[in-house]
């Protein structure tokens, strides 16, 4: 079992985030046990790589002294699966906005898809979503975004070193993606959408792995709840 002194002196602790959690929620519940269980008035604790609500997965935290080896954390490669669903677009490029246009999707192949994958793997440009935390003039681009205010976003380079469709079932494309820091799986639909010549939106996605940490070590937040001393 942990001890008080374990978590002061640093943790690294794998969560799987369960769906429609902020990765701000999961960071804030485990301090507020972790705090509880030991009798801590103050802890440092933050996590290394944001994951969306509708996200799952591997989720880095990190306790005391440890949280200075975030920015080392973040840095590394992650890998995801999830789903790609053809024939229409979102404005968030997910599933946090609903379907604002639709394309014709009767010329895709299974061949045209496997091979589009292709134009995807190393260093690619690509623009954030809108619907994204990045900031611009001091805001939020999903503020501006929810506000119907338009605004400019500049491209960003970044790696994919392994892109593949893993199933296909009719419209909907299982795939696994290794890429570096800063990528936006979102985007990777979208733009994939538009290279078929048609349309495409995230419908799922879940974090496998960042650099050697892998999601089947992690624990689910209520599991990691259950390893600290109970206070009764």
């Amino acid at each position: 079992m942990q001890i008080k002194d374990d978590f002061l002196s640093g943790q690294v602790l794998l969560i799987d985030k369960p769906l429609t959690w902020t990765s701000f929620q999961a960071v804030n519940k485990l301090r507020w046990e972790i705090r509880h269980a030991f009798d801590i008035k103050k802890i440092k604790v933050g996590h290394a790589g944001t994951l969306d609500p509708l996200a799952t997965g591997l989720l880095v935290i990190c306790t005391g002294k440890m949280t200075k080896q975030i920015n080392i954390f973040q840095g590394q490669e992650k890998e995801y699966t999830g789903t790609f669903t053809l024939g229409g677009t979102t404005p968030s490029f997910d599933l946090e906005t609903e379907v604002n246009e639709t394309f014709p999707t009767a010329h895709i192949t299974d061949e045209l898809i496997h091979a589009t994958t292709q134009q995807f793997i190393g260093q690619i440009n690509q623009f954030p979503p809108v619907f994204s935390a990045i900031k611009k003039d001091g805001k939020r681009l999903y503020e501006f975004a929810r506000a119907g205010e338009e605004v400019e976003i500049k491209s960003r380079q970044v790696e994919i070193t392994e892109f593949e469709i893993t199933q296909i079932n009719a419209l909907e494309l299982h795939f696994r993606v290794v890429c570096s820091k800063g990528t936006y799986i979102r985007s990777l639909a979208n733009d994939f959408g538009k290279a078929l010549n048609s349309g495409a939106h995230l419908s799922s996605l879940r974090r496998t792995r960042i650099g050697d940490f892998k999601v089947e070590n992690a624990l689910t937040p209520e599991a990691f709840i259950e390893s600290l001393p109970s206070k009764d």
